[in-house]
């Protein structure tokens, strides 16, 4: 399972919205692409502190928005607007890596069952796969925000 993400143009949302036939080839079409791999869920976990539940700004960032379109391998995707995304960005700014590495428990996260299973190689985990993935997620929302556009994103 990983997550995958494109940022969408005014038309391109637009689209979405009115025919959710287009969100699959929008989906997997031309960049820009955000590729979390399989570091998804532990970055959800790290800016939730819950295996599933979102909230509003950064707890949005994985799993939020409003499901769209058809099953395209872990459920529909899901669409955020211009204002989500920028709620988002907005909270993915204001955390740091200091945040992150101090919510991050191996222990905990594998007794939650955070995909993938490797959180028992500890900072090594955070450092190599967790951080880079949550400075491009950061990136992602970012770049989208300042150029008002919505986020599509499907655990695929």
């Amino acid at each position: 399972m990983v997550l995958i993400g494109r940022r969408l143009s005014g038309p391109e949302l637009t689209a979405a919205a009115a025919d959710p036939t287009t969100v699959a080839p929008l989906l997997h079409g031309d960049d820009p692409l955000l590729d979390l791999d399989k570091s998804w869920h532990g970055l959800h976990y790290l800016l939730t502190g819950t295996a599933w539940d979102t909230d509003d700004g950064a707890g949005a960032a994985i799993l939020g928005g409003e499901p769209i379109g058809d099953d395209v391998g872990y459920g529909p995707p899901r669409l955020l607007t211009p204002d989500a995304v920028r709620a988002v960005a907005d909270g993915l700014d204001a955390v740091d890596d200091a945040t992150l590495r101090a919510r991050f428990d191996p222990a905990a996260m594998t007794a939650e069952g955070i995909y993938p299973a490797i959180w028992h190689d500890g900072d090594d985990e955070f450092d190599t796969y967790l951080w880079p993935n949550f400075v491009a997620l950061r990136r992602f929302y970012r770049t989208a925000a300042t150029q008002g556009e919505g986020v599509l994103l499907a655990v695929t």
